[in-house]
């Protein structure tokens, strides 16, 4: 095998001397041999060859830095490195290269340490900075393509020798932007004018970006630029915060905030340096959040909350969650603003009769702000749990009352504010609020009183949600507490059996003399209903008689039974005949008896009415205000007035006048009153002693011998209604005075059960 090269237009004197040599004689010697044997004599470059060589490539170079036409082929200068590489130059043509670049760049410098007394003005020394950077970098390309051989070979090969595009930032870093003055120059020019884009005005981004890529590429970013620009931005923002908290509410801070956040993360994003975002933001968080957290909280989150500020609630949870302790911050004072607007709801006793309406709304309200602005987050409901629960029982029982209260208002027959779907919905959120009472039991007497009137007096307005409700109560509290309000439902359908047995029986008995008057009895169950107290009133013959016939009826079918009339639970559907025409009078049972007696007379008096009825005083006059003063006055009163006096007189109306056949009288003997109330509460407090005194008893039984502290303890765990120390105490007292425990008697603060 033979190896030429073809002759080229190259002198002797500007190319390595031939490879060529005498091929040995022998004809076995094979094809592969003959090559080594070739290069294995290969003569040494003269030194006018090296030379030349290097004068040609440094020309290059220079013509490259002073940007000016290069005299020869790029490819012939990279095969001239080739050529040296191959004989072992490298050491020699990297050190060259090196000081023609090192000298080139020292040059530079001058045109910089002028600045401060020349003309050029901040922006213009950064332009020329960065066109002496822009012009440096595209230089070191040029010449690193030329030496890219020498590149690749020798200066891989040598670990601690740089490339030459790493020499290239070493030489600039070196002599140009370690400068003191030049860099100290740059720095400031550069965060001139992120001052001014911070201030509003136009800056060109993309010098900044390259001067600050600049400083990141040769690796002086940190120690150079970002600390001072960090200290400035703390000094912006400390002097910017504190100003505007002053002169601006704190909507508008809050939106100049997330302004400035938003301007600091897309200069990240435009010219700064990726590792700057982090400690930049904390910076401004910190100053304009941080340090103001507890003046925006307290100038601003009742206002917020008040005005039902969404956006901004959002953008604040938002911001506060950025800072450390923010959301702690947010959640302390949340809970305050719940505990103070809503104790006010409660401990208003002018505002009770909006008191229930208003606590939905209020819950609706902090329902909205967490799902909305607090990312549901479980922390902040659960505050809000604990905080209504708060303030709703530092009234006790009343709040109680008044949810039941609401509750018969909203199933009350007539009550035609809402649809079943809406019904059944306000049922929810009252349960809610129910959720929160400590003293369920006082809603229990409340309701079941009012639950009674609905269903005796049948201004239930629909039974499905009734028995919605119940089942709503059941899940709440379990089976014990409804287990009463349930038997109340059973009676009224077993009291329809009996009314439907018993108008059988009197059919077949009068079929000759049918009765002109309607009995329909509801037999209730004493320990299922409220208890009411017992009235006799003088009834009309006919009616005493149809009692009669009933209970020989019933007790007929239960032996061992006893019936209790209960007048104040009456109600009576009278046909009356007015100059009009006959209407139809739906009134309660006293309002009857005082009605009846104008069958026989026309003109009656107070007194009267009284002994005729046997009603007592209060109740008579209330049920005569009633006839005489309400809206469907069928009696006419002499004097007139609106109070009921013992000289009055009654007079039937026979002019009345109504556009219904039938109409309904108001029954004011059913509306609650303040004796009503004091008894029910009363009622409740005495049941509430049974169940503590049961308690004691109880855990005395089980433990035998208890320290009062240790008592006190277990009962807390056990009573499901709020209790004070002291009325522990009387309960304990009153047990050991009638000796179902003793004092120790060492130890007066130990008992011991009586067995």
């Amino acid at each position: 095998m033979c190896i030429c090269r073809g002759r080229d237009e190259t002198s002797d004197n500007e190319r390595p001397p031939s490879h060529h040599t005498e091929a040995p004689a022998a004809a076995d010697t094979s094809p592969l041999d003959w090559t080594a044997a070739t290069w294995k004599y290969r003569p040494k470059l003269t030194d006018s060859y090296t030379e030349d060589t290097w004068m040609k490539l440094r020309d290059a170079v220079s013509a490259i830095q002073n940007s000016t036409s290069i005299r020869y082929n790029l490819e012939e200068l990279y095969q001239a490195v080739e050529n040296l590489c191959s004989y072992k130059v490298s050491p020699v043509l990297y050190k060259q290269l090196r000081q023609v670049c090192e000298d080139h760049v020292q040059a530079q410098i001058h045109q910089f340490r002028e600045y401060p007394s020349s003309s050029l003005d901040s922006l213009s020394f950064l332009k020329r900075m960065n066109r002496c950077w822009q012009d440096h970098c595209s230089q070191t390309i040029m010449i690193r393509s030329i030496f890219l051989f020498l590149d690749r070979t020798y200066i891989l090969q040598n670990s601690l020798l740089p490339s030459i595009w790493d020499t290239g930032l070493e030489l600039f870093r070196t002599h140009i932007v370690s400068d003191g003055a030049v860099q100290s120059r740059t720095v400031e020019g550069i965060l001139e004018q992120i001052e001014r884009e911070r201030n509003g005005e136009t800056v060109d981004r993309s010098l900044l970006r390259s001067l600050l890529g600049m400083l990141s590429d040769l690796q002086v970013y940190k120690d150079s630029f970002e600390q001072r620009f960090l200290t400035e931005t703390n000094r912006l923002y400390a002097a910017e915060g504190q100003r505007l908290m002053q002169e601006r509410d704190v909507p508008e801070y809050l939106h100049h905030v997330a302004r400035r956040l938003e301007e600091e993360n897309d200069r990240v994003i435009s010219y700064l340096d990726q590792s700057t975002q982090k400690p930049l933001i904390t910076t401004v968080e910190k100053q304009l959040l941080g340090e103001h957290m507890n003046a925006i909280l307290q100038k601003g989150l009742w206002m917020l909350l008040d005005e039902n500020r969404v956006c901004e609630l959002m953008l604040l949870y938002e911001l506060l969650n950025k800072v450390k302790g923010g959301l702690t911050a947010l959640l302390q004072a949340w809970r305050d603003y719940i505990k103070s607007f809503g104790g006010e709801i409660v401990s208003s006793p002018e505002k009770d009769k909006e008191m229930v309406q208003e606590l939905l709304d209020f819950k609706d309200k902090m329902d909205h702000v967490t799902q909305r602005c607090f990312q549901r987050n479980d922390t902040f409901i659960n505050a809000m749990k604990e905080a209504f629960e708060s303030f709703i029982n530092k009234r006790p029982n009343k709040p109680a009352e008044l949810i039941a209260k609401y509750v018969d208002s909203k199933l009350r027959a007539g009550n035609k504010e809402a649809t079943e779907e809406e019904l059944e919905r306000i049922l929810d959120k009252i349960m809610i609020i129910f959720r929160f009472i400590h003293g369920k039991d006082v809603f229990e007497a409340f309701y079941k009183k009012d639950l009674a009137k609905r269903l005796l007096v049948g201004k239930s307005a629909s039974v499905d949600a009734e028995k919605s409700m119940l089942s709503k109560l059941k899940h709440e509290c379990g089976a014990a507490f409804t287990s009463k309000l349930e038997g109340m439902f059973k009676d009224m359908e077993l009291s329809k059996d009996i009314m439907i047995q018993f108008k059988q029986v009197c059919y077949m008995q009068n079929q000759s003399d049918p009765s002109n008057i309607e009995l329909t009895v509801n037999i209730l169950t004493m320990g299922y209903w409220p208890s009411y107290t017992p009235m006799d009133v003088h009834l009309p013959t006919e009616m005493v008689k149809l009692q009669e016939v009933f209970k020989v009826f019933y007790l007929g079918k239960h032996s061992g039974r006893k019936l209790q009339w209960q007048p104040t639970l009456g109600h009576a559907v009278l046909k009356t005949e007015f100059k009009e025409g006959k209407k139809e009078l739906q009134v309660s049972l006293f309002q009857t008896l005082v009605l009846l007696m104008f069958n026989e007379s026309d003109e009656c008096s107070v007194e009267e009415i009284r002994a005729a009825t046997g009603i007592e005083d209060g109740e008579l006059k209330r049920t005569l205000q009633s006839l005489a003063c309400g809206k469907a006055r069928v009696l006419n009163k002499m004097p007139r007035g609106k109070d009921v006096e013992d000289a009055d007189r009654f007079h039937f109306n026979s002019d009345f006048r109504h556009k219904l056949f039938r109409i309904k009288i108001n029954q004011i003997q059913m509306k609650e009153t303040v004796e009503e109330q004091v008894s029910t509460t009363e009622r409740v407090f005495q049941d509430r002693q049974y169940q503590i005194d049961a308690a004691v008893v109880r855990i005395m039984k089980m433990r035998k011998t208890l320290s009062h502290n240790l008592l006190v303890s277990e009962l807390y765990n056990q009573l499901k209604f709020p209790v004070k120390p002291a009325d522990l105490k009387k309960r304990i007292e009153s047990l050991i005075d009638r000796d179902y425990m003793e004092r120790d008697k060492e130890n007066p603060n130990q008992y011991h059960y009586v067995a």
